[in-house]
């Protein structure tokens, strides 16, 4: 028997790192109470969501209609919707005097579909998300994704048309599911006489928010946000509080020695860390 180890399929490019797990329309159930909040009041509250993958990155949430308050959803003009669940009714969401236009889709019971009897929410729409009492930033976390932060003794080198960013022997490797191994430095590691402080600021589901960005400066060529830290990120991902990153996809890396290739992530947002 042949393997393939390419890390791609026949036909695909070659990757370095393993692809996601669950594929479009897969809809799998949630075992997680989710919440979701708009203007201090609470819109749902739910222990039967459905996990929704409208595409291969990472689910939606759908709502049983019954988890949801129901005075809030307001009639919307132009209401009918065609979505990856089927067709839908769309619904203005109304707090007080917070409104959401057509924030709200709502699958007939009727309808021959997985989806039947539930209520999908735009995740801008809502002013927090929760499950079970821990906010979630930014969509729902693939209940198919690991991030593992592993460290490692392998000697690093980071470098922008040939000047050297960071170097180490002990960096820290990020290994998370359908991204690019990320490498983290200790501070100590990094020459900040290239980096400039940037304004961006990013968040991740599984890592939290980003405290601070750099833009690195060589030969007077100034190279947009290469960089990031969490100085506060989530309890899982502590290995990796106040180290430096840097996007593969801006930066030469080498590890032992040997040049990785500058790969993108297939994220809806180039800027996933």
């Amino acid at each position: 028997m042949t393997i393939d180890v390419s890390g791609a399929s026949m036909h695909g490019p070659v990757r370095s790192y393993p692809a996601m797990a669950a594929e479009e329309n897969r809809i799998e159930p949630c075992p997680r109470r989710i919440r979701g909040m708009l203007n201090g009041m609470t819109v749902f509250d739910t222990t039967h969501a459905l996990y929704v993958w409208e595409w291969p990155g990472y689910p939606q949430y759908y709502v049983p209609a019954p988890d949801v308050r129901r005075q809030f959803l307001m009639a919307a003009e132009a209401s009918r919707q065609e979505l990856v669940g089927g067709d839908a009714v769309s619904y203005d969401l109304r707090v007080g005097d917070v409104r959401r236009e057509r924030a709200a889709q709502v699958h007939p019971t009727t309808a021959e579909t997985g989806v039947a009897g539930t209520v999908r929410f735009d995740w801008e729409a809502l002013d927090a998300w929760f499950e079970e009492d821990e906010e979630v930033f930014v969509h729902p976390r693939n209940p198919y994704t690991r991030v593992d932060a592993l460290r490692s003794r392998r000697h690093l080198r980071v470098e922008v048309a040939g000047v050297v960013l960071a170097e180490t022997t002990a960096p820290v490797l990020l290994f998370e599911t359908g991204l690019p191994t990320r490498y983290y430095v200790d501070r100590a590691a990094v020459r900040f006489e290239h980096l400039r402080p940037s304004d961006a600021r990013s968040s991740c589901p599984y890592k939290g928010n980003t405290s601070q960005y750099w833009s690195a400066e060589v030969d007077g060529v100034v190279h947009l946000d290469v960089a990031w830290t969490y100085d506060f990120p989530t309890r899982e991902l502590t290995t990796v509080a106040g180290l430096v990153a840097f996007f593969n996809e801006d930066v030469d890396l080498l590890l032992d020695g040997q040049p990785l290739s500058r790969e993108s992530a297939p994220t809806s947002s180039r800027r996933t860390k």
